[in-house]
């Protein structure tokens, strides 16, 4: 199943998300982590729900390590909410729908 959230690189990264305009979500992930799997349609819902309001992006480490390793992500799936180009929030592993909610609302 094809997940519907925007995928950036390390390429893109910089407009992608330090120069947004809202807050954004990275979610850094692998194609064999299952949490990570795991977490896309909770995260799908999160970005209709509050659309306009925050951006959830995925970055994949296999194919993108400079962001990866700049951010100092060691586990996955991490995720970095980024508010004005700068890391606000971070959560590491899959917390559940419920507290992947709380984390984004939390810093919009």
């Amino acid at each position: 199943m094809a997940d519907t959230l925007h995928h950036t690189t390390d390429a893109n990264f910089t407009t992608d998300v330090l120069e947004a305009s809202t807050p954004v979500v990275v979610d850094f992930w692998a194609t064999y982590c299952q949490p990570c799997k795991a977490m896309v349609p909770h995260l799908e819902k999160i970005q209709d729900d509050l659309a306009g309001k925050v951006r959830i992006i995925k970055l994949n480490v296999e194919e993108n390590q400079k962001v990866a390793t700049q951010y100092k992500v060691l586990k996955l799936p991490t995720l970095l909410m980024f508010k004005d180009g700068k890391v606000v929030d971070q959560i590491v592993g899959n917390p559940g729908p419920s507290k992947l909610r709380a984390f984004v609302e939390k810093s919009i």
